[in-house]
């Protein structure tokens, strides 16, 4: 779906993370939907973060996993995946998924 001229990114953000009702959304899941690049992303998140928070809500984010070692990354707050496990160097890690509250 092609956004609208009109709406800016962090409101699409907000109108596909409010209608998420197949749960919360990764970067790649939101980029395919919004018809963005997902380096676009991690911006626009951040600024809905702030509008959120202002008006009662927040932005939630399921953390990394490690797939090797089962670390979940839950003291990271930047919305994209890391490189490698902290733990075991692993590069096979879960993207974090987002979501409303």
């Amino acid at each position: 779906m092609e956004r609208e001229a009109q709406t800016t990114l962090p409101r699409a953000l907000r109108e596909a993370l409010t209608g998420a009702s197949a749960g919360p959304l990764s970067l790649a899941e939101l980029s395919e939907q919004l018809g963005v690049s997902q380096k676009e992303l991690p911006a626009a998140l951040d600024k809905l973060r702030r509008t959120l928070e202002r008006a009662g809500q927040r932005l939630r984010m399921q953390p990394s996993c490690c797939l090797a070692c089962q670390l979940e990354l839950s003291e990271r707050t930047r919305a994209k995946r890391p490189s490698r496990c902290p733990r075991c160097a692993s590069e096979r890690l879960t993207h974090p998924r987002f979501w409303i509250e």
